[in-house]
């Protein structure tokens, strides 16, 4: 891994692209890119086919421009360095020192990319990358920049240092909606490293990242609280945050999820259960006379005689 040394002498853990994830990255952009060309191109054919062939050749060569150089640079700049290649490959492109890129950094390599890339098919990028110890193209030169794998193996990843016990939970309503990724970035990087830095070097960055925080934050660091530790308590609520809604968000899916309407209390079955065994069939109720010639039709079942003769009435 080639480590960069920022000017405040800290060692980034950035570690280069190599040229076939590169290759790839590039090669999704490619066709990502020339998909939308061909279809502009289309339409706008159909929309000027009336003019005559000098305004046709003024608008080819305005959208080759617009969608073949302008589109990678926009992409670029409003993503701080990712495009749809390098984002489904894990890459980014940031500064020497490792920060976010800007508008004149992806314009240098755009205006390079159509000679290395569009102009010669790659294969003068493809040479200065083999050359390069980093693997930086003409445009990673001259704009001043590095392709970088974002996605390190779990493994390698370095923890970031527990706060001091009586921190925790000290920010738990502090606002982190303000502070961008690449500021908890930078506190992330310095915080698996301040022990390997220099005493005085490490304080005024801890500082200088407390500073920012707050800022983002509208809250300072409290009295008498180090810069170290404070960077390591607000980061650590905010990994707190996201392991609660992590946890919180399984509960929530599986109470979306579709139930059947349960039945009413007292309602019978949609289908009967059936028996093996057929039900007996139902004897009407006899009919005996009392005394009085009424007809007795309560009684359920003719009582067997005792004996006797029973005179008639």
């Amino acid at each position: 891994m080639s480590e960069l040394v920022t000017g405040d002498a800290v060692v980034l853990g950035l570690r280069p692209a190599k040229l076939p994830s590169r290759a790839l990255a590039l090669v999704i952009d490619l066709v990502a890119v020339g998909t939308v060309f061909v279809l502009v191109s289309i339409g706008l054919a159909i929309a000027t086919v009336t003019l005559d062939e000098a305004a046709m050749a003024a608008v080819a060569v305005a959208t080759f421009l617009l969608v073949l150089v302008g589109v990678p640079i926009a992409v670029e700049t409003l993503s701080h360095g990712r495009s749809l290649g390098k984002l489904a490959c894990g890459l980014r492109v940031v500064r020497d020192d490792g920060g976010p890129i800007r508008f004149r950094h992806a314009l240098v390599r755009g205006a390079m990319g159509v000679v290395e890339i569009l102009a010669t098919l790659g294969a003068v990028a493809a040479i200065a990358s083999l050359v390069s110890a980093r693997g930086r193209r003409l445009g990673d030169v001259f704009a001043g920049t590095l392709v970088v794998r974002e996605r390190v193996p779990a493994g390698r990843a370095a923890a970031v240092p527990p706060p001091p016990p009586w921190l925790v939970g000290r920010f738990a309503g502090l606002d982190l909606s303000a502070v961008p990724d690449d500021l908890w970035l930078a506190v992330r990087q310095y915080l698996t490293r301040m022990h390997q830095l220099d005493a005085a070097v490490g304080r005024a960055m801890s500082e200088r990242l407390a500073g920012e925080l707050a800022a983002r934050t509208g809250v300072p660091a409290p009295a008498g609280v180090p810069a170290a530790a404070f960077l390591a308590a607000v980061v650590n609520e905010r990994q707190t945050r996201d392991a609660r809604r992590a946890f919180a968000a399984a509960p929530a899916a599986a109470a979306s999820l579709p139930h059947p309407a349960p039945l009413p209390h007292h309602a019978p079955p949609a289908h009967p259960v059936q028996t093996s065994h057929p039900a007996p069939a139902q004897v009407a109720p006899a009919r005996t006379v009392g005394r009085d010639g009424a007809a007795d039709s309560g009684a359920e079942a003719v009582r067997p005689s005792t004996g006797g003769f029973a005179p008639p009435a």
